[in-house]
Order: C-alpha cells, then structure tokens, then sequence
C-alpha cells in the first residue's frame, strides 16, 4: 500500500510539472555565453530547471555497519524533489551581462551555521529543516571577442562532464552520474574569475576555460566522498589562502561531437580549513585531472568520462580529521585516500530515428550506463582501504521526451560493491525533469 501511495503522489506531480513546462535551450554556462554573445535576447530572460524524483530499493541504509556481508537486505522508498533551480540572465547592454541561479535543493532549508570565536572556536548549529538553498550562479560577465572574454563572480567550475553539463537533461539516468557526485562537488561552484572564449574554424574548433576560484577546504575531506564535501560556502566569506586553479579545454570541430579535458590544482587545502592551525605542520596540495566525451546525432547519444585525483599527505590528513571538533559539520570519517578514481559511460538510442523520423512515434531513448568509481582507489603505506567504497553498477532505463525540453525517466540499477564481496544494491526509480526559459523580452 506503501509504495502504491508513493506512486500515485509522483504520477501527479508528474502531471503537474508537465502542464508547467516551456521549450528552451540545452546549453551550459559557456554555451550560455557564446548565445548572449548572438543575441540571444534582448535585455532579460527568467527559466530554470527542476527533478521529480521516485526511488525503490532493496537495501538498508548503511553499507558500513559493521556486518561483514555490508548493506542489509531491506525495502525502502523514497520520493523527493532534488533540485528547483531559478535562473536570470540581464543585459545591461550588449558587452556587460549579469548571470544568476538559485538553487532549492530538497525543498530548502532553514538551518544556521556559526563559528563562536568568543567561545573556544566551537561551531553552532541550529537545524530548522532539512535541504539548502544555495547561490549556484552570480557573475558578471565582460563580452569582448568570441576568443577572450571574462567572468567574476560565483562560477561553474568546469571539472568533469557533469559539472559542466549539470542540467537533468543532459544525462539519462534518473539521478546524476554517481561516481563523479561521489567524488567531486555537484554542482561544484566557487567565488573566483573566469576567462572563457572560442577559437578556430570548422574542424579546428576548440573552445576554453581558465579559472582562479575559492580552493577547496581540506576539512571537508573524508573517506566516503573524498573531496567532494571540501567545498566551501558553510560561512558568509570564503577562504582564499590557498586559491583552485582550474583549465578546461574542448574540441568542437567534428558536428555533433565534443572532447574535453580538465585539470584543478590547490597548493594547500589545509590552508583554506576553517582552523588552519589542524594543518600547520605540513601541506595538503590537491590534484585533480578529468577527460570526456560527448556525441550526438539522430540516431545515438554518447558519453564518457575519467577522473583522477592525488591528495598529498593524506595520512597525515586522516590523522588531523579524525581529531576535528564533534560540533564541526564534517563528517570526521576516515582514512582519507591518496587517489580516487571514477569512470563511466552511457550510450542512449533514439527510437524514432528507426522509424524514419516518423513524428507520430514518441521521442524515447533507451539506454545503458556503466560506472565505476573508489574513493579509496589507493592509500599510503601506512593506511587501509575500505573495500565497502568500491563500486562497480549497470543502469538500464528508458528515456521519453514528452517535450524536446522535458522528459520522463525510469531505469534500474545493480550495484557490486567491493568487488562483489559484500551484498549488492539494486534500485528502480522513476523521475521527471525539465530546464525552460519562460520569459524573455
């Protein structure tokens, strides 16, 4: 009964979302740029993007409880809105551009974070309700030539294919790539300046990114999702001690296809910690190297994607987490690893292109996703690895473009866990996402 009660809220919030979407573009922030560079409009636009979200599952909630089998065999479900993104782009005129998005990650959130100096440095935290509502996007943009242009503010930072193409629709299963989330922040997003631009013809296509942004926080660190919780934003100003440097850079010359690289590098995440002193002895430099690919035409859609990353000192960082504050918003787990590591790929098929592009057969794309990620792909010498980190998980599902700018989703996932030496996790969710801009003038 449970889980008929279940379905039917998200089959009319599925209905209900889908009375409420418009067309719009599929781009990301550099595409975005290179649009307002033609014109895309004239003064203002207001859109966004926003997930429903159905999960079925068949395991516990906690792959680490000490049983020697991992994750207990359960049934559970859940039913969320993940995400409710407001997006505003402004001209001021056609060189200088404002850009803004808001952020409601499941259903807000009414909590505060303090560092009380006056009292020993302990935190504070008073938890109203779970969820966040967080400044994704704020930056002005300077359009000077298609090949040099720049960005400050609060900015994307473009490390790994889903960072860059973050919008529910530009991945097919119901939930984001789960290696690179793991990781990696999702949506990783920093205060910093950006220089962006485009350059070459037809086949010599290639376009670039070059970052200076708030470095990661080495507290955040943990052996679960290695750097991901390292960024900053828990307080009003973020540390700059120890700035990321990012570069991106992707080739665009072939129709359809796009590869890409990226590289982050912070000289001393300890350095931008809220205590510095829990890392004055030694540094903690960051590495971070990630490479992708996208194809598309009629028929296919394809991606891929590989990242790497090195910690330096990660023992000794493992050693100085794990005596962090039992008030502190980090999660303390450890050890922390040297390398972690997440690759995957996903290939979808357009049905209707079997069909001769017949408009009367429904927009469905069925697909297969293979990932494998380890925040713990290796340690020092001195460490252990948690086998229960390993991942290795198939998805199967089908995707259905009701509108070319909403789609309905459903797929199943298996997952191996430590190689297949612990209990397995299997899932079947169902979502529903759309991205539009809804008014422009």
């Amino acid at each position: 009964m449970k889980r008929l009660t279940n379905l039917f809220v998200f089959v009319l919030l599925t209905s209900c979302m889908t009375a409420l979407a418009q067309e719009s573009e599929n781009t990301t922030a550099a595409e975005r740029s290179a649009e307002i560079y033609a014109n895309g409009y004239d003064k203002f636009r207001i859109g966004g993007y926003g997930e429903i979200l159905a999960n079925f599952m068949d395991y516990g909630i906690n792959r680490f409880n000490g049983s020697s089998q991992g994750n207990t065999k359960d049934h559970r479900n859940s039913i969320s809105i993940p995400r409710f993104i407001l997006g505003i782009d402004y001209k001021f005129n056609s060189k200088w551009i404002l850009g803004a998005e808001i952020e409601f990650e499941a259903g807000g959130t009414g909590t505060a974070l303090e560092l009380e100096n006056t009292e020993n440095g302990e935190y504070e935290t008073e938890l109203e309700k779970g969820g966040e509502v967080a400044l994704e996007q704020f930056h002005i943009t300077r359009l000077i030539h298609p090949a040099f242009n720049v960005r400050a503010g609060h900015i994307i930072v473009p490390v790994g294919l889903t960072n860059e193409h973050h919008e529910p629709i530009n991945f097919f299963g119901t939930s984001r790539p789960e290696g690179e989330t793991t990781i990696l922040p999702s949506t990783w997003h920093e205060n910093g300046i950006e220089l962006f631009g485009t350059f070459g013809k037809q086949y010599t296509r290639f376009s670039y990114q070059a970052l200076v942004v708030a470095g990661l926080n080495a507290n955040g660190f943990d052996r679960d999702t290695w750097v991901a919780n390292g960024k900053q934003g828990f307080f009003e100003a973020d540390n700059f001690n120890s700035p990321g440097y990012v570069g991106r850079l992707n080739y665009e010359g072939v129709p359809g296809l796009k590869v890409g690289g990226s590289f982050y590098y912070c000289a001393n995440a300890g350095s931008n910690s809220d205590k510095t002193q829990s890392y004055s002895d030694f540094k903690i430099p960051v590495r971070i190297y990630s490479g992708d690919f996208q194809y598309r035409n009629k028929y296919i859609t394809a991606r891929g994607n590989l990242i790497y990353g090195n910690i330096g000192n990660s023992a000794k960082l493992s050693d100085a987490n794990r005596k962090l504050s039992n008030l502190s918003p980090y999660s303390r787990l450890t050890p922390i690893a040297k390398n972690a590591v997440s690759y995957g790929g996903e290939v979808g098929v357009n049905l209707r292109s079997l069909f001769k592009d017949d408009q009367k057969v429904p927009v469905i794309y069925p697909f297969v996703r293979y990932e494998y990620y380890n925040p713990q792909e290796k340690g020092e010498s001195t460490q252990t690895m948690e086998k229960r980190c390993q991942v290795s998980m198939w998805t199967a599902g089908a995707n259905w473009f009701a509108l070319p700018n909403l789609v309905i989703k459903a797929d199943y996932t298996t997952r191996k866990i430590g190689g297949g030496n612990y209990n397995s996790e299997n899932e079947f969710s169902l979502a529903i996402a759309y991205i539009g801009w809804f008014f422009s003038k």
